[in-house]
């Protein structure tokens, strides 16, 4: 499996659709998808990998496979949008939440959808999003060093 295409990810009724390329056939890519749900475990998609079982021949194309896949076998609809404040940094994938006047975050490596995030607080998502980015670029230049 090619790394998770953060980037393209879609927001879609409580969840979260991340493409990802799952191979090739001649010169052609195969796109897979895997979920993320904002009720987490309590959900049976959440961190499934294309559970409507079909691949699709383009990112738009898997999207609205999964898209036409939640609306015929979600466990849930929810009508915000909790993945509003994504970002991609490094290829990995960051979800800020704020609840109560503070701030926390999911932190998804490019690979995987296991969440690598500590368990801090913040003040504001500008201050969260500055310690992320700080300990991703202090993990990079102690990985260069080796």
């Amino acid at each position: 499996m090619s790394r998770l295409l953060y980037e393209n990810s879609v927001s879609y009724k409580g969840y979260l659709i991340i493409p990802f390329v799952f191979g090739k056939a001649d010169t052609y890519e195969i796109y897979s998808y895997k979920l993320l749900s904002e009720i987490g475990r309590r959900s049976k998609f959440h961190k499934a990998e294309n559970p409507a079982s079909i691949y699709g021949s383009s990112i738009n194309n898997i999207v609205d496979i999964a898209k036409e896949h939640i609306d015929q076998h979600a466990d849930f609809i929810s009508h915000g949008d909790s993945f509003q404040s994504r970002y991609v940094y490094g290829n990995n994938l960051i979800i800020v939440f704020q609840e109560g006047g503070k701030y926390f975050y999911d932190h998804y490596p490019p690979e995987l959808l296991n969440n690598i995030a500590a368990p801090k607080l913040f003040k504001s998502e500008y201050e969260c999003l500055n310690w992320i980015k700080q300990g991703l670029n202090d993990q990079h230049m102690r990985q260069r060093a080796i």
